[in-house]
């Protein structure tokens, strides 16, 4: 039976019976769910529910003064989403009904086997982790805000798709289910699984884990640690770093290099939350978050029998892809910035001032590599630069030894000198303000809609010229 990640809110526990109650903490804990509420008066779960937000509800439905069969639609109607499993000692088919009926997610009879609750509480917090996950989704996909945009200030972009993937970052965060990060080289995918664990509020800490190129009984070791006198040398306890990741985030990256045996150790793991050190009979069980990335594709490596089928879909419970710098070309100029500053301030140099031209030159390379790429022909290019305006040299030269020849040196479209209609001798000039929108106009015509290249094309800041696009769409949206 798959066990789902423990529950974020408490689990509350309803029943006049005290020893029974305490009954049902102890099971609970033993499955690894501590955080837990009792309550042994019907009266006091409208209280409750003020103070707090709970994933799951077990009620009974016989109690002195206020009855489950009265707190049962309450809570169902108060907090549809919430799954309240019915425990009682009434074993009759209509009562079932009526109580399922009344909002009810599953109806069990006293005395309840333990494995049974158990079984009943996972699938309840299963349905509870859909429910909050598809609220989240569709709250931020009607939404264009961030509730946290500082979470993603390492990932430097303006990029709408990159937008787009912050928001199912920030609607997926807060769910405990594995996250399959995917993306080609050099996307910055540990970048993006750091902004998702960010993004968690989880306090525990971000452990990553290059898992690349491991045997089994190192991926064993480093993960799940080991016991003393576990094989030759182990002298002494080793934790592993999935307890240090304990109430945070295990990231491992090149997942799709994991060996066979290795893929049914992080299965159990994954399904489970349960794992063995080394030389250990006894299982451990864990709350940390799984986050994977890889620039394999695993479906393909899944069709082919190199990775396991039940694995690569509990990986997948959400899926986020990271776009290459092809596809986001709009950055160029914000990413040029970023790492020339950043290079500078490294080697203690004055930040040089890229040429207009150069964000054209790279817009015409596919960049193999794509943000470490481009970081490494920055650093590069910072490096052997004295002073005034950085020249394109390296770069190009960088281009060449990929791409096998040199690319010419562009240059911005020539300004055409032709007079425009407007300043004809015999038609009348057009007002400063109809000249800017005309200027504003043709600078984003000859860069594509590109502002940052525009703004530099007409010797302004981007803040500038958005002011201006502003100002011009506010007086078109008034005229009509």
């Amino acid at each position: 039976m798959s066990k789902p990640a423990f529950p974020v809110h408490p689990v509350l526990l309803v029943d006049d019976d005290k020893d029974l109650l305490r009954t049902y903490v102890y099971a609970l804990r033993a499955d690894g769910i501590t955080n837990v509420i009792t309550c042994h008066d019907g009266a006091d779960v409208a209280d409750l529910m003020k103070g707090h937000e709970f994933d799951a509800v077990i009620l009974d439905l016989n109690m002195p003064r206020v009855s489950g069969r009265e707190v049962l639609p309450v809570i169902a109607q108060r907090h549809p989403e919430l799954p309240v499993i019915v425990a009682t000692g009434v074993d009759e088919v209509d009562m079932a009904v009526k109580c399922m009926r009344a909002g009810a997610f599953d109806y069990m009879v006293k005395p309840v086997k333990e494995e049974h609750l158990l079984a009943a509480l996972r699938r309840a917090l299963d349905v509870r982790d859909v429910r909050r996950e598809n609220a989240l989704l569709t709250r931020q996909l009607l939404s264009t805000e961030l509730t946290q945009p500082d979470v993603f200030s390492e990932l430097i972009t303006s990029n709408q798709g990159m937008r787009k993937m912050f928001q199912y970052i920030e609607a997926i965060a807060c769910t405990p289910q594995p996250i399959l990060v995917t993306g080609e080289t050099g996307v910055g995918k540990e970048l993006v699984a750091r902004a998702i664990h960010n993004a968690s509020g989880r306090q525990g800490n971000f452990v990553p884990v290059n898992i690349a190129g491991l045997d089994d009984n190192v991926f064993s070791d480093t993960l799940f640690g080991h016991v003393k006198g576990a094989f030759t040398g182990a002298l002494d306890v080793r934790k592993g770093l999935i307890e240090k990741a304990e109430g945070g985030t295990l990231f491992l990256d090149e997942i799709g290099d994991l060996n066979s045996m290795s893929q049914v150790k992080l299965l159990r793991l994954v399904q489970e939350r349960e794992y063995f050190a080394m030389g250990s009979d006894n299982a451990k069980r864990t709350n940390a978050r799984i986050v994977v990335a890889t620039n394999r594709d695993l479906q393909a490596m899944q069709r082919a029998g190199e990775f396991r089928e039940d694995l690569y879909f509990r990986l997948r419970s959400h899926h986020v892809t990271v776009p290459p710098l092809r596809e986001r070309l709009d950055d160029l100029p914000l990413l040029l910035d970023h790492f020339l500053a950043r290079s500078a301030n490294e080697m203690n140099k004055k930040k040089p001032t890229p040429p207009p031209e150069l964000a054209v030159l790279l817009s015409t390379y596919a960049f193999a590599g794509n943000i470490r790429e481009l970081e490494a022909m920055c650093y590069d290019a910072v490096s052997t630069h004295k002073a005034g305006v950085l020249s394109m040299n390296t770069f190009r030269e960088a281009i060449s030894r990929e791409t096998g020849s040199l690319p010419e040196p562009p240059s911005l479209p020539a300004p055409d000198l032709t007079p425009p209609d407007f300043l004809s001798p015999d038609q009348p000039l057009p007002s400063i303000r109809e000249a800017e929108r005309l200027l504003i106009e043709e600078a984003l015509r000859r860069t594509n809609g590109n502002q940052t290249m525009a703004s530099q094309l007409l010797g302004i800041t981007r803040q500038t010229l958005n002011r201006h696009l502003k100002a011009m769409r506010t007086k078109e949206e008034s005229a009509l």
